[in-house]
């Protein structure tokens, strides 16, 4: 028996957009019937023209997507706004057809995708539970099994006999999720409409999605959210204007995901991009990471220590010195330290001009791993305002050279280490007794 869950080949799926055709009145359909024979030498003298302005009013949502999934995976969907993903997982639902190749499925399908999708908005939360549960090919007995345990996940007890049409979103989505993942389908669809429930909650869903996959059915989950994307998925797939363009370990898609455009990820020139970032009192310029010896470096070992550069301009004279900082998050997304700098006390200001910050992150610090920069620039003289904060504008990744050495801190281990950081600290270990 195979174990393949879902089998894309070559899959595309194309939209029309613009204006759609209206509705028609007797007047304008017999005008329309007069006058097609001089449409038809019209269209046929300026075949190529219309057939060029045709295809402007038509898009590949997906073009030529192709990919396996095995029974029991938990894959990541990632990419920019309008890079097919929802398209994807609608096709994989049944929800629309492709245009070109094909999706097969194996097995019971469980879809949460945008608000509105699944649920009958007149039936209540106790008959929408019944009634996708029934879709899903469940009987009654199996269902009833599941409900107290469904309702109470969603949190919605004092409602679930209420129409759904009256839900607000939140508790819309509880319902739906709780539906989806309960009612054991082979495979679970989740798009990125958790966003719309409160942060508690996204916690506890993606618990049940980690005990959901741990029990061996299939996981697709789409998110603009790294740290869950890499928390929960071993593998990821990203996808860029329809076509797939990374697909492998989820860690290494991600940083593909945020440095997709860029010509380094750890050399960047602001100055170059077609927005200002900054405002009227500083803009950032430029930022690199570079080895002690002023070599731009996106990689390095462990043991060595390195430096965060930034540049900006500041615009005018302010009576109290600004800060940088630098924000380091960890392939998950997940804060790892903010460095802050500048003389804060007895400062006498700046005056308008170039300046270029430099931070040294010591060797045996931070863990084997990537991480991310955010650069900001902080004013504090009149309150506390940012001028500027890009998050993810450089990134660097930290390897331990375990095949080379092993040395003290390792102690002849080989395994890894978890946490975002590694600390060489001093120790001290003597005799009592």
């Amino acid at each position: 028996m195979s174990d393949i869950a879902i089998r894309v080949e070559n899959l595309s799926k194309l939209y029309r957009i613009g204006e759609r055709k209206t509705y028609k009145n007797l007047r304008d359909t017999l005008s329309d019937v007069l006058s097609s024979p001089f449409r038809i030498i019209r269209s046929a003298l300026k075949k190529s023209d219309n057939n060029e302005k045709s295809k402007d009013n038509y898009i590949w949502a997906l073009k030529n997507v192709s990919f396996e999934v095995k029974q029991g995976e938990v894959i990541g969907i990632i990419g920019r706004n309008g890079a097919g993903k929802s398209t994807l997982l609608k096709i994989l639902s049944r929800i629309t057809k492709p245009t070109e190749g094909r999706a097969e499925v194996y097995g019971r399908v469980g879809s949460l995708l945008e608000v509105g999708t699944g649920f009958h908005p007149e039936l209540t939360g106790r008959e929408n539970i019944y009634l996708n549960g029934a879709i899903l090919g469940m009987k009654k007995k199996e269902i009833d099994k599941k409900f107290n345990e469904i309702v109470a996940f969603a949190e919605i007890e004092k409602f679930i006999d209420t129409p759904v049409k009256f839900y607000s979103s939140g508790m819309y989505i509880r319902l739906a999720f709780s539906v989806a993942a309960h009612l054991e389908p082979d495979i679970l669809l989740v798009d990125e409409v958790l966003a719309v429930g409160d942060a508690a909650f996204q916690k506890k869903c993606l618990g049940k999605m980690g005990e959901v996959s741990k029990e061996g059915r299939t996981v697709l989950f789409v998110s603009h959210n790294m740290g869950m994307i890499t928390s929960l998925c071993p593998r990821a797939i990203l996808l860029e204007e329809g076509k797939i363009v990374a697909d492998g370990p989820a860690s290494e898609v991600v940083v593909k995901y945020y440095n997709r455009g860029r010509h380094a990820p750890h050399i960047a020139d602001f100055t170059k991009v077609n927005r200002r970032i900054g405002d009227h009192l500083a803009t950032l310029l430029e930022a690199r990471v570079e080895d002690m010896n002023g070599n731009a470096v996106y990689e390095i070992d462990i043991r060595q220590p390195f430096k965060v550069k930034m540049r900006y301009e500041l615009h005018e004279k302010v009576p109290r010195e600004p800060y940088p900082n630098f924000h380091f998050f960890d392939g998950r997304g997940e804060y790892v330290f903010v460095a802050s700098g500048g003389n804060f006390i007895n400062s006498s200001g700046r005056e308008p001009g170039i300046y270029e910050a430099e931070c040294v992150i010591p060797g045996y610090f931070l863990n084997n791993g990537i991480y991310f920069i955010g650069l900001a620039l902080t004013f504090t003289h009149s309150g506390t305002h940012v001028s500027f904060y890009e998050k993810d504008a450089l990134s660097i990744s930290v390897k331990d050279p375990i095949e080379e050495t092993l040395d003290d801190i390792r102690h002849n281990y080989a395994g890894p280490i978890p946490g975002p950081v590694r600390p060489k600290l001093d120790w001290r270990i003597e005799k009592l007794s």
